[in-house]
């Protein structure tokens, strides 16, 4: 998600991520936490975009996908890198690039966030947990 296609709901989060923060919105009315930002809260219907909370950056792959083709031609010499789908310690589900060896993805894998970055700014990213 870059500030382009957060739109107006994913700007704080992506200033955040710019800091090297990785925050979440929080409902205000039942407290479960979201991804992505967005005006109201998926679980219970409350409107409002909720607080951004700082997340712990833990979470375990869901799903991933190797791209051995570049669809922009601004990756071309990245390939190939996987995006992966993880589950947060918090509970949202995100999608990320995946900073570590291709070959370690597996399901369930223990991930970390870490600082990622692209040609369009930072990126949220995760890389296989030291544990």
């Amino acid at each position: 998600m870059t500030p382009a296609t957060g739109g107006r709901d994913g700007l704080a989060w992506h200033e955040a991520l710019s800091r090297g923060e990785f925050l979440l919105p929080r409902c205000d009315a039942c407290g479960r936490f979201r991804f992505p930002p967005m005006p109201a809260c998926p679980h219970c219907g409350a409107p409002g975009a909720g607080e951004l909370v700082a997340a712990s950056g833990l979470g375990s792959v869901y799903s991933w996908v190797v791209v051995h083709i570049a669809l922009d031609p601004a990756f071309a010499g990245e390939v190939p890198y996987a995006i992966v789908t993880v589950d947060l310690e918090e509970g949202p589900r995100v999608f990320a690039r995946f900073d570590g060896p291709i070959e370690s993805l597996a399901a369930d894998l223990p991930v970390t966030r870490v600082p990622g970055e692209t040609h369009e700014g930072p990126i949220l990213c995760f890389a296989p947990s030291s544990a």
